[in-house]
C-alpha cells in the first residue's frame, strides 16, 4: 500500500493510521508520503508493522505542480492499493487519471480557509478527480458524508462513512473530588494550528481563572506555540497554562484532566474528544461538524457557536456546575462504548485496506 499524506506530522488521520497499522501488524505492507517530508507520527509505529517513509521532491505553489513525478512513483511502486488523505494530498488523485493503480480517497476535514464554506475550485477539483474518475471516498463524519454527496456530488455507492474508534477502558477512571479552594484541571489535546483556535481557549481559561482557582494543559506542538504563550503571558494566566509540545502518547496526560476543552473552529470527529469520553470525562466544545450530534445524549447544553466570547461564558458554566460531571462522564463512556469503540472500527477498515469497497478489486495479500 501507498499512503499519501500533507505531512506525517501527528495529528487525526496520522493518529488513526498508526492505530490501524500497529493492529493489523504484518497483514499489510506500506510505504508513506508526505507533502512536507515530515514523519514524526512513524515513531509511535510498533516495531511489528512493515512501513517504510519515502521522501519527495515537492513543487509548491500548483495543485498539479507535482502530477508528473507522482505518476512515475506510483508506476514505479505499483501498490495494490493507493490511499490518499485530505486535500493536502489531492495531487495523488491528479496523478493516479488514468489510473495506475486502485485508489481510496479519505477526508477527515478541512483547514481554517474551508472552515465556513467550501472553495468553488477546490469542488471541482474533488468532483473531478474522485466523482468523475469513480474514486471510492471514506469520510468520518456525517457532515462530511452530506458535503460529498450535496456538495460534491459523489455517487453515494462511491462514499463510505466509517466512524472514527478509540480504546474504552472497561471502567471509567475515578473522579477527582474537588474540595473546596481546588484548582479544576482544564486540559485539551489538539495541534497547535489556527483551526484549532487554542488562542480561543487561552481566553476562555483566563476568565474562569478570574473567578475561581485553575490550570490548563495544552497538550500538542505547532507553530503558533511561542504566539499562544506570549498570549497567556498578557493574560496574566502564564504560570497557570502547560504547553507539554508534541507528546508521542498523550493519552498520559489526557487521563488528569479534570475537564477536557474543545475549542476548535472547524472539525469533524475528534478522536481526542472522544478518547476524553471513553475516559469517562466531562466536556465542552465548540459546535462543529459532528460534535452536536455525539453530544446530543450526553450533555448537549455543554456546545456553544465557536465565538470567543460564547465559548467563555460556557466554560465557565460547566466548571461551575461541577455537580453534573459525574451524570455526564457516565452518559459519555456509555457512548462511545457502544458507537465509537475501535474493534468495530477496526474491521471496517481492514476490509477497506483489503480492497473491498465498491470499484476497488479484493487486494492480494500475497506481497506482505
Amino acid at each position: 500500500m501507498l499512503h499519501a499524506f500533507s505531512t506525517f506530522q501527528l495529528g487525526g488521520p496520522q493518529a488513526r493510521f498508526v492505530e490501524l497499522a500497529n493492529a493489523l501488524g504484518p497483514m499489510f505492507r506500506h510505504t508513506v508520503v508526505a507533502m512536507d517530508n515530515r514523519f514524526d507520527a512513524g515513531e509511535r509505529l510498533h516495531p511489528s508493522v512493515n512501513w517504510a517513509p519515502m521522501t519527495l521532491k515537492v513543487i509548491k505553489g500548483g495543485a498539479l505542480a507535482n502530477r508528473a513525478s507522482f505518476r512515475q512513483v506510483l508506476r514505479s511502486l505499483q501498490p495494490d492499493l493507493l490511499m490518499s488523505y485530505n486535500w493536502g494530498a489531492i495531487e495523488w488523485a491528479a496523478a493516479n487519471l488514468p489510473q495506475v493503480c486502485h485508489q481510496v480517497h479519505v477526508e477527515d476535514g478541512f483547514g481554517p480557509e474551508e472552515a465556513a464554506r467550501q472553495l468553488p475550485r477546490r469542488v471541482w477539483m474533488r468532483r473531478a478527480l474522485l466523482g468523475w474518475a469513480r474514486v471510492p471516498v471514506v469520510v468520518i463524519s456525517r457532515q462530511l458524508e452530506r458535503i460529498a454527496l450535496q456538495e460534491w456530488r459523489l455517487p453515494e455507492h462511491r462514499v463510505h462513512f466509517i466512524a472514527n474508534g478509540v480504546n474504552v477502558p472497561a471502567r471509567m477512571r475515578p473522579q477527582r473530588e474537588l474540595v473546596a479552594g481546588a484548582a479544576i484541571h482544564v486540559g485539551t489535546v489538539a495541534g497547535l494550528r489556527s483551526e484549532k483556535n487554542i488562542a480561543r481557549l487561552i481566553k476562555a481559561f483566563a476568565r474562569l481563572r478570574s473567578v475561581q482557582p485553575a490550570r490548563l494543559t495544552i497538550v500538542g506542538g505547532g507553530l503558533l506555540q511561542a504566539e499562544l504563550q506570549q498570549l497567556a503571558q498578557s493574560l496574566g494566566v502564564g504560570d497557570d497554562v502547560e504547553f507539554t509540545g508534541y507528546l508521542s502518547n498523550p493519552g498520559e496526560k489526557l487521563k488528569d484532566f479534570d475537564l477536557f476543552a474543545l475549542s476548535s473552529d472547524t472539525e469533524q470527529q475528534p478522536i481526542a474528544l472522544l478518547e476524553a469520553m471513553a475516559m469517562g470525562m466531562p466536556v465542552v466544545a465548540t459546535a462543529v461538524g459532528d460534535v452536536p450530534a455525539i453530544l446530543a445524549d450526553v450533555s448537549p447544553d455543554n456546545v456553544c457557536p465557536p465565538d470567543d466570547a460564547a465559548f467563555a461564558q460556557l466554560l465557565l458554566q460547566v466548571a461551575q456546575a461541577n455537580s453534573k460531571w459525574s451524570a455526564w462522564s457516565s452518559r459519555g463512556h456509555a457512548l462511545v462504548s457502544s458507537t465509537y469503540a475501535k474493534p468495530a472500527m477496526l474491521a471496517q477498515w481492514q476490509a477497506v485496506w483489503a480492497g473491498q469497497l465498491a470499484g476497488v478489486r479484493a487486494t492480494s495479500l500475497s506481497h506482505a
